[in-house]
């Protein structure tokens, strides 16, 4: 099964990602975590280094291209990227975390060891970078969530409700593929 799972920074998909691949014994690519290691690689902080794929399309088309290549050619594999539900396009189920952006920022500021103003800022400007990025290279309105299967709120619930949840949906793809065998 192939499932992709995207949303906003700071909305839990790395964290659902890894539930869900740990349970279902599926493989995990996060685009999330090869944007980090790629700045750190160059030397920059996260904001610095989307400011610099702002000037360089390579970097994004790059890990773009890269999670489709695997996504697509893997057969139990959770992809986890703010653009993996659009860009692979054999995925069995597409799923949308969403969190108002003080959720959000709230989480961050925890996870990366912001304060909770900084970690807003720093996502209010990272949100407008990706959706300027994404519109430019591929015409893709971000807020556009007509491609997933499924949409949830990460804000009104947590990891183990969002996996109940997902599982769920799992469980009636399977019964729907036996069915039609």
């Amino acid at each position: 099964m192939r499932i992709t799972i995207s949303g906003p920074p700071g909305s839990g998909t790395t964290s659902l990602a890894r539930y869900l691949a740990g349970k279902h014994g599926l493989d995990l690519i996060s685009a999330g975590e090869v944007f980090r290691q790629l700045a750190k690689e160059h030397g920059m902080e996260l904001a610095e280094f989307g400011k610099f794929a702002e000037s360089d399309p390579s970097v994004d088309r790059m890990i773009d291209a890269r999670q489709k290549e695997i996504g697509e050619a893997s057969d139990d594999i959770i992809v986890e990227g703010r653009l993996s539900g659009r860009m692979v396009e054999n995925a069995d189920l597409r799923i949308w975390l969403s969190a108002s952006i003080s959720c959000r920022a709230k989480r961050i500021a925890g996870r990366d060891g912001m304060d909770e103003e900084g970690a807003l800022i720093y996502t209010e400007n990272r949100q407008r970078s990706e959706t300027t990025r994404y519109r430019s290279y591929y015409g893709i309105d971000i807020d556009d969530l007509s491609p997933y299967d499924i949409v949830l709120s990460s804000g009104t619930f947590g990891v183990d409700a969002l996996a109940a949840i997902v599982d769920a949906a799992i469980e009636c793809l399977a019964r729907q593929r036996e069915g039609a065998r």
